[in-house]
């Protein structure tokens, strides 16, 4: 029977297995491999899955795992209990051992309308911002940003080439060239706790 739970054996610290010099689209589809969980599996072009997060019986947990179709753990997202608005740490995998990679805190606005959310790359606050997620509040329709304005990714409702468009359940993920597609993965599951749709 295969294994359905996170591991953390050796990924490549390499993340060219995770770049490709092309623009690369996947499917997200906002539900579990695990019967009765809650996460999202992501589909390649080809319809090959790359990507899971299973949360099993729990919606919005303080620690999420990223994990490839083998369950090797590439990323765990950490939600801060203390902090009032928002703040998640993202730690990325290398055998055993993690090492924190990102901080992302949301912004809130009182209004309601744009949510947007700063990533930040290491530890130290005084550093200039990794990426920007921009959306709406409450979905999960959104672009993400380099700290130089960029596009580098892009998330929305799944339409097929007949113009049909799909369920609140299936996104869209467009990725730009030379961006690493895991890393990305990453941030779409930060926002997906954020909007509390994973």
């Amino acid at each position: 029977m295969a294994k359905i739970h996170p591991q953390t054996q050796r990924i490549p610290t390499c993340s060219s297995s995770y770049m490709t010099s092309e623009k690369e689209s996947f499917t997200i589809w906002m539900k579990s491999l695990v019967f009765h969980g809650n996460g999202c599996t992501v589909f390649d072009s080809n319809g090959e899955i790359v990507y899971r997060i299973d949360n099993y019986n729990t919606k919005s947990s303080n620690e999420v795992y990223l994990m490839d179709l083998q369950g090797k753990v590439l990323f765990s997202i950490r939600r801060k209990k203390l902090s009032i608005f928002g703040h998640w740490d993202i730690y990325r995998w290398s055998g055993s051992q993690m090492k924190k990679w990102f901080q992302a805190r949301k912004n809130c606005n009182i209004l309601g309308g744009d949510m947007a959310c700063q990533v930040i790359l290491g530890r130290d606050k005084a550093k200039s911002i990794g990426y920007r997620i921009l959306g709406l509040t409450g979905k999960l329709e959104f672009k993400i940003t380099d700290n130089r304005g960029e596009l580098v990714a892009e998330v929305k409702p799944k339409q097929l080439s007949s113009g049909l468009m799909l369920g609140d359940d299936v996104l869209t993920l467009v990725v730009e060239p030379q961006i690493d597609h895991s890393i990305i993965m990453a941030l779409v599951t930060v926002y997906g706790l954020m909007t509390d749709k994973i």
